[in-house]
């Protein structure tokens, strides 16, 4: 039966309903279950939603596309979109996400993931669906959403400058990269973010 469980998952990240049916051959699934959490088989990441274990595991899981199904509706964004896309030089260990609904953190056995609220009329513009590889598509923030929503929970600033010293200093995002962000998306999400977001639109313009 464990051989089943672990030959008819087409990806590492699995959930309650699939465990329970590849192991309804068992008197009491329930009960395996969690005598293969004990032993380390399969790893919960939150209550009805697994990982296998290093003993069982054929290649490694994805954190993105455990963010999006430990908490949602969400998207990755913030400092891990802006370090996935390689805008910034550090590697960000904590998955971030937005939400629409109430803020939330957990903190899993296969990593941390924070969740920050923002408000549905900014939720959608600028979210994309994102091919991993041929069995994992994510919903993550584009470029210029990821910055806008950074500025966006980021401290007051008053002027272009201010924003640039941001990104420059410290986000220590490139020039070239930011040259090469999509000025027509930074000026959408600028009408709806506010005016952190419209001075990035600003500056963006200057250096097109």
């Amino acid at each position: 039966m464990l051989l089943r469980l672990r030959n008819s998952a087409l990806t590492e990240e699995i959930d309650y309903n699939f465990v329970r049916n590849a192991l309804s051959g068992y008197k009491n699934p329930r009960v395996k279950i969690n005598d293969l959490l004990k032993k380390g088989a399969i790893l919960r990441v939150k209550k009805g939603l697994y990982v296998f274990g290093p003993a069982l595991a054929k290649e490694p899981y994805s954190k993105e596309t455990l963010a999006n199904l430990i908490y949602g509706p969400s998207y990755i964004s913030l400092e891990y979109a802006l370090s996935f896309y390689g805008l910034i030089p550090e590697r960000v260990q904590t998955v971030t996400s937005i939400t629409n609904t109430r803020k939330k953190f957990f903190d899993t056995p296969v990593g941390r993931f924070s969740y920050r609220y923002i408000h549905p009329s900014l939720y959608a513009c600028g979210v994309t669906l994102h091919k991993l590889d041929d069995r994992h598509s994510i919903l993550i923030a584009t470029k210029e959403k990821a910055l806008s929503d950074v500025l966006y929970f980021s401290d007051k600033m008053t002027d272009r400058s201010q924003v640039e010293k941001y990104l420059f200093e410290n986000l220590r995002l490139e020039e070239k990269d930011i040259r090469s962000l999509n000025l027509r998306a930074a000026k959408k999400l600028a009408g709806l973010y506010g005016h952190q977001v419209d001075l990035f639109r600003e500056l963006l313009e200057k250096m097109k």
